[in-house]
């Protein structure tokens, strides 16, 4: 770095970042005669430099009888250049400008974690394009975030929203995602409920946890305060990531912001109809790396985007009755990047089979964590120091690990198996006729499991755009299907060879004519689990056994979005996983 000459003296680069850094975090009293100049600076707060202090000055080369508004004009120069904002050059979005704060907290280890995490988990191994990261949507978001909420503050200055609000806003758009696990949502989904039976937890409660530990690791407050936010805000950004943090129970479950302006928590995670921006960010993201057609439009969102009152209801973010085409287009895209992509036959048993390896070596993994404390994978949770080492580079780890226990060998031959291609194979998929009461719920609805998110979105008219109301339901059916669930099992087989498919096939077969299911592409759908276990133990025949009255005990576990059943018989293993507009996985093994 060039050195610098300030007052005749010379200083080399570390000597002035010295000089500068007592400056700013401080109130500096210099004595000059009978009289005191003062300088101050909006990061020092109203602390006071002791004469003693003031002597440090000297040592470092900074002769005081210059000109005090000299210092000061060399500060601010070197606060100015701290607080430019940065360009990125995004693919979706285009060249999206990043405040400084938000500068400061992407410039930080928990933040950067995110480059390792892959936005879409095992798909990558399925679409070659999919290889995008938490850490760019997270700009993404940010970038959305910021321009929705600045809109609204242009089109209706009446809400008083305020820079406060705005940067809180962005912030909470670009930390949303930062408590995701290795391979996304496999992590909190799949890894955690099998790993920590019983044990509540979702990405949103790490994102507070990691939040809260970035902002305290990386010395993030002052500039924070530099900036104009209050404790407050920390409060307010916590909510806008992942609800209330109380009781939700009360009329107004919110601190950090009055009712008043209760459409501010619809922009990053819209809990009423799901209308946000992290949709709007990993849609367009997700089509792009995807090769998939984006047929939802933002933009046009932005341009028609008010906040209304709505009668017997709080403040919210409406749209022109013209647009309902348009938001329409978006839950359909929702639904079909779940079926063509993120519930991908192939996508889920890659994910299946990681998860299996990260459960197999999970107790032989440490992580140090704070203290030097030691944690597995699965108590990283529990230690924002400890997870903030835990990436998808966690597969690698385990790949060419060289521990000689037997866990550890067994996750090594099944991620050896994903990189050769041995995949588990799908004995078949269905669709039931009506829908039906399963387990763990993955999601391929249009946003809100069974109910319409239409009907949870309010209109303005062209002649009054400050009221709004719902959409009436004879117009709403006419852009979404009546029924709303679709259920569609896929009967994973983890022994591969083909005696035991070909009786995984059979089963299945007899299974769906039973129950008069639809066989997609000899692909099936729900009791075949009472079905298969009822035929006893000896699935591994050529020929499927008689049925029988009783089953085989089971037990069901607690998961993160519903239960997850398990049926064991001999020395197989049935698991299932459900939901509407899902796809149910029976897995043999």
């Amino acid at each position: 770095m060039k050195p610098t000459w300030f007052a005749g003296h010379h200083l080399d680069s570390q000597r002035w970042k010295d000089a500068m850094r007592l400056y700013m975090t401080s109130l500096v009293t210099l004595g000059r005669g009978p009289e005191k100049t003062t300088l101050s600076h909006p990061l020092a707060g109203q602390l006071l430099i002791e004469r003693s202090k003031y002597q440090r000055f000297h040592s470092l080369g900074v002769v005081t009888q210059t000109p005090v508004n000299h210092l000061i004009s060399m500060a601010n120069l070197n606060r100015q250049r701290e607080d430019a904002a940065k360009v990125f050059n995004d693919p979706i979005h285009g060249h999206i400008k990043i405040h400084p704060l938000l500068i400061k907290i992407i410039d930080t280890s928990q933040f950067q974690r995110l480059r390792n995490l892959k936005q879409l988990g095992g798909a990558y191994y399925v679409f070659p394009g999919a290889s995008h990261n938490r850490f760019e949507h997270s700009l993404g978001v940010a970038h959305l975030a910021g321009s929705l909420v600045e809109v609204l503050k242009e089109r209706q200055p009446k809400l008083g929203i305020t820079t406060r609000d705005i940067l809180c806003v962005k912030i909470a758009g670009l930390c949303h995602d930062l408590g995701h696990g290795p391979f996304s949502h496999l992590f909190d989904k799949k890894f955690i409920p099998k790993a920590r039976p019983g044990f509540k937890w979702k990405h949103e409660t790490a994102s507070l946890a990691m939040f809260d530990h970035l902002v305290t690791d990386n010395e993030i407050w002052p500039e924070m305060e530099y900036h104009g936010l209050v404790p407050d805000d920390l409060i307010f950004i916590k909510e806008l990531i992942a609800g209330p943090l109380g009781s939700p129970d009360v009329e107004w479950p919110y601190n950090g912001r009055p009712v008043e302006k209760s459409f501010l928590y619809e922009i990053v995670a819209n809990k009423r109809n799901g209308i946000d921006v992290d949709k709007w960010d990993y849609f367009a993201r997700d089509c792009h790396h995807l090769g998939i057609q984006n047929n939802f439009d933002y933009h046009r969102f932005l341009m028609f985007a008010r906040v209304c009152e709505v009668e017997g209801q709080k403040r919210q973010i409406c749209t022109r009755d013209k647009e309902m085409v348009n938001l329409c287009d978006m839950f359909h895209l929702r639904k079909g990047l779940h079926r063509r992509a993120y519930q991908h036959t192939v996508c889920n048993i890659v994910e299946i089979m990681i998860n299996d390896a990260f459960v197999l070596a999970d107790k032989h993994l440490k992580f140090e964590g704070s203290n030097k404390n030691k944690f597995t994978l699965s108590e990283t949770i529990d230690d924002m120091e400890a997870y903030t080492k835990v990436t998808d580079q966690v597969f690698e780890q385990i790949l060419y690990s060289t521990s000689p226990e037997e866990g550890m060998v067994q996750a090594r031959e099944i991620l050896r198996n994903i990189l050769c291609r041995r995949l588990y194979k799908c004995v078949g998929q269905a669709q039931a006729p009506e829908p039906i009461k399963v387990t763990e719920v993955v999601y391929m609805d249009y946003g809100m499991e069974e109910k319409n998110p239409i009907n949870n979105v309010c209109f303005y008219s062209k002649t009054n755009p400050d009221k709004a109301n719902p959409m009436p339901i004879d117009q709403v059916s006419k852009l979404l299907p009546l029924c709303l669930e679709e259920q569609i099992i896929q009967v994973i087989c983890k022994k591969t060879d083909e005696k035991s498919l070909g009786t995984a096939r059979t089963l299945f077969d007899q299974w769906c004519t039973k129950h008069n299911f639809t066989v997609l592409k000899h692909k099936v759908i729900m009791s075949f689990l009472q079905f298969i276990a009822q035929c006893g133990s000896n699935v591994n025949t050529p020929q499927p056994t008689p049925l029988k009255k009783s089953c085989p005990s089971r037990t069901v576990r607690e998961g993160t979005r519903g239960r997850q059943t398990w049926l064991k018989f001999g020395r197989n293993q049935v698991f299932l996983f459900a939901g509407s507009f899902s796809f149910f996985y029976i897995g043999i093994g």
